[in-house]
């Protein structure tokens, strides 16, 4: 097979060597219907010539791309779940399978989830539920419509295998996801290699991130692990604000699922706030609310502390720290700004932004609105669009009062985006969990999915109408 010039294979992460990853065999499924292919993205990745016979053979049997990485690698780290310690775990039931650029000379990892079990899988089957393939179809395409610095979902099979699982009607469906990101070296990893004691693979690790996933570590005067650290800091402060704003509760926000680059990754129970509610949980079994929609920060903070603790190895303890307690700054920084990109408005001051903020969420607690609404009602500050909706009546009230008022007093940002077709709607996308449900049901029942389609072309045009283009390097507009 022959590839077009636009695909560019550029495997770094196998050179790190075995004591990083393991090689493994993709499963053998007796199955291959296709079920999602990201047109959009494989066009900027330079695989959108690929036939039927070729993405079978790439993205299900998982064969080597050409001049690609190898094998497929099982990237080896642990990480704190729930806050406690698993030396046991890494890439159970997915690998890397390939790395390139795309057309602006990005660096993309391909990776898998429900490919097969590898030396990390301990007793689970390493397979994925085809409901869980859709969940994240839909969470990775919301949240870019939403301005999230997010994966992307590439390729969906349903391979065919009935599966076993206390959190779904079993036997359910099986499927095979490939995703596309910016990395997949998760904090987990450089906890594994301080675990061991192995300062040398942390700074090598390091080094890889420096060069590979988040330049700017590299040119900080204080050493390559203070730059790692400092631009971890950063980027998930966005992440974490960007999460706030769009609604979003991740669920399970270990220290295994959290990456250098701060891009949103590897979905599993995540919901979408129906309103504003502090202590909105996600997962079923997150008994306690650590991981409650208003805790994200907090998570975020504690495990970029994680982060630091292993990079000790190989940099000085005051520089980490300064990295570190800069976090609440960059995060109250980025809220603002993600709030106020959300709603189209120009920022005023550090001072008035905040207190707007504040006043919104107050106002969202105390009239109980459905939480997408308001924010494509009032979308580029359009008062006489929103109290025109079918929630106008709330947004005359007192409790909404200071809100009006501070979307007054700021200025709406490229407000043209107003005459897309999506805010010619009733009312916006959103994916709570009865529309999740209601979307997977028929698909179960009847294997229609229309609904699936239907939802993403909805999505697609909400991307395209608020085109947010919010996102570390630029990977939003694609």
């Amino acid at each position: 097979m022959e590839l077009p010039e636009a695909y560019r294979p550029d495997p770094r992460f196998a050179a790190l060597g075995p004591d990083f990853a393991d090689a493994v065999v993709p499963a053998d499924f007796p199955m291959a219907q296709l079920r999602f292919w990201n047109h959009r993205w494989a066009q900027e990745m330079g695989l959108d010539g690929l036939g039927e016979a070729d993405r079978k053979r790439h993205f299900h049997n998982f064969d080597p791309l050409p001049d690609n990485q190898a094998a497929p690698l099982a990237i080896r780290y642990h990480g704190h779940q729930f806050r406690t310690y698993n030396p046991e775990i890494g890439d159970g039931r997915g690998f890397l399978h390939a790395q390139a650029r795309d057309s602006r000379d990005r660096l993309l990892d391909f990776a898998t989830k429900g490919s097969g079990q590898t030396p990390f899988s301990r007793t689970g089957d390493g397979r994925l539920t085809l409901k869980g393939a859709v969940r994240e179809i839909l969470a990775a395409e919301m949240l870019e419509a939403l301005g999230v610095y997010t994966s992307k979902i590439f390729s969906v099979y349903e391979t065919g295998e009935p599966l076993h699982r206390g959190d779904e009607p079993s036997p359910t469906r099986s499927a095979v996801l490939t995703r596309l990101s910016h990395s997949h070296v998760r904090f987990g990893a450089f906890q594994r290699h301080a675990y061991f004691n192995r300062a040398d693979l942390v700074g090598e690790l390091a080094a890889y991130a420096a060069d590979a996933l988040v330049p700017e570590a590299g040119e900080h005067p204080d050493g390559l692990a203070a730059g790692v650290m400092d631009a971890a800091c950063r980027r998930s402060a966005a992440l974490a604000a960007q999460w706030m704003a769009a609604g979003f509760v991740h669920g399970v926000l270990n220290t295994d699922n959290l990456v250098v680059t701060g891009e949103s990754f590897d979905y599993g129970p995540w919901r979408f706030l129906p309103y504003f509610e502090p202590g909105f949980t996600a997962a079923y079994f997150d008994h306690s609310g650590l991981y409650a929609y208003a805790r994200q920060p907090e998570s975020v903070f504690w495990a970029l502390q994680q982060l630091g603790g292993a990079l000790s190895l190989i940099g000085e303890r005051e520089a980490l720290i300064d990295a570190l307690t800069a976090f609440p700054d960059h995060y109250k920084r980025e809220v603002r700004a993600a709030f106020l990109n959300r709603l189209g408005l120009e920022p005023l001051d550090e001072e008035g932004d905040g207190a707007f903020v504040t006043a919104f969420l107050d106002a969202m607690k105390s009239t109980r609105l459905p939480w997408e609404a308001v924010f494509f009602d009032w979308f580029c500050g359009d008062e006489a669009r929103a109290l025109d909706s079918a929630r106008g009546e709330t947004y005359r009230s007192e409790a909404f009062a200071p809100v009006r008022e501070a979307i007054a007093a700021r200025a709406p940002v490229r407000p043209e985006r107003l005459s897309h077709l999506y805010f010619r709607r009733a009312n916006p996308v959103h994916l709570v969990i009865e529309t999740v449900e209601d979307i997977w049901r028929p698909i179960a029942e009847d294997d229609d999915w229309s609904a699936l389609e239907g939802c993403l072309a909805d999505i697609a045009s909400a991307r395209t109408g608020y085109d947010l283009g919010r996102g570390r390097d630029g990977f939003l507009d694609g």
